[in-house]
């Protein structure tokens, strides 16, 4: 037996996204038993992992839910602890639990005495690029803008594996419920779909793509495929209010031709994730859907503007429309995006379609 402590909580995007390194540690650890922490909320993006063992969730604001995870985790000796979050209170944890190896976030005792979030030299390629730098964050931010290796590449040069891809699995109740929504709709696959997924959440305004143009998007492809094809809105509660005044646009008082389909934005992410499984493409921000989307394999058009498309690895599946204004990567909130031009989405898309 090989106990692996997998640290990587949240968000949720982040999360699956490292599920890229699990085949790679039991090809190099076939006696490997796997334990992934997990923020509260976040567990259903590996629960249904055949290669993760135990999911152990944690509320990140509870002191005592930390010290709960702190004792039960503690129950086990640790081969390799792979620690992903930069939070001082899961460097400690890190820190405190006992391991043959560490790799990642950790506490770090100053020259003063003070412990502080740190990382293991071996970690350095990932978290030089981070919050807790120990170089400071101008450099940081130069090494991010400058990087040219993808999130996978990293890790799994980091962890000295080999390099895989994402993945999810979805249960049945959530493809069933996304197949029932599918046929009262009408999508039977006799034209095109195609998700539509251009908000951003609250974090990064201009990470997403504005309602006038994502409108606009829908029309140009709508008239480019002639009208065969049916467009899918997709979002999340932080979407409701933006997804309402696009659909408004596209109902029956419009002028509109084009058939947009609410998915709604209150699904779990699970049933979420089968709603992006019935795409044939979907256009998409830096988020959860985009990582989904990588995750299922479905084609893809993603397009980044405050943040990095390099860190992203789309596996042949699609296309990425980088913001060419020289804030790009800046992770600035208010990173210009207007390079990212329905144009240039609409052509990725066509190029793109299977």
């Amino acid at each position: 037996m090989y106990p692996i402590l997998i640290i990587k909580t949240a968000a949720l995007g982040d999360v699956l996204r490292t599920t890229s390194i699990l085949p790679g540690l039991h090809e190099a650890h076939p006696a490997s038993e796997i334990t992934w922490l997990v923020a509260e909320g976040a567990e259903d993006l590996v629960r249904l992992q055949p290669l993760v063992d135990r999911v152990v969730t944690v509320d990140l604001d509870s002191p005592e839910g930390l010290t709960r995870v702190m004792v039960e985790l503690g129950r086990t000796s640790w081969k390799w602890i792979i620690s992903l979050d930069e939070e001082e209170s899961l460097c400690r944890l890190a820190s405190s639990l006992a391991t043959e190896r560490l790799t990642g976030a950790c506490l770090e005792t100053g020259e003063d005495g003070s412990e502080r979030a740190g990382y293991t030299l071996d970690s350095a390629a990932w978290f030089d690029m981070g919050l807790t730098s120990r170089l400071g964050k101008e450099e940081a931010d130069r090494l991010k803008r400058g990087n040219s290796q993808s999130h996978a590449t990293i890790f799994s040069e980091m962890l000295g594996i080999n390099e895989d891809q994402p993945s999810l699995r979805i249960p049945g109740a959530a493809f069933e419920a996304a197949q029932i929504w599918g046929t009262r709709h009408g999508l039977d696959g006799s034209v095109t779909t195609i998700g539509i997924n251009t908000g951003a959440g609250g974090r990064w305004k201009t990470k997403g793509l504005g309602e006038g143009r994502t409108t606009e998007l829908i029309e140009f492809l709508h008239r480019e495929l002639e009208g065969e094809v049916k467009f899918v809105l997709l979002g999340g509660p932080a979407e409701a209010e933006r997804n309402r005044r696009i659909m408004a646009a596209f109902g029956e008082d419009s002028d509109s031709e084009a058939i947009v389909l609410d998915a709604g934005t209150d699904n779990d992410q699970l049933t979420f994730a089968a709603f992006v499984d019935r795409c044939d493409l979907l256009i998409t921000s830096d988020s959860l859907a985009m990582h989904m989307a990588i995750a299922r394999s479905i084609s893809l058009v993603a397009f980044f503007a405050p943040t990095s498309a390099v860190e992203i690895d789309v596996y042949g599946l699609g296309e990425k429309v980088i913001s060419t204004a020289d804030d790009y990567c800046s992770y600035r909130p208010d990173a210009d995006n207007s390079t990212i031009t329905v144009e240039r989405l609409g052509r990725a898309a066509l190029r793109t379609l299977p």
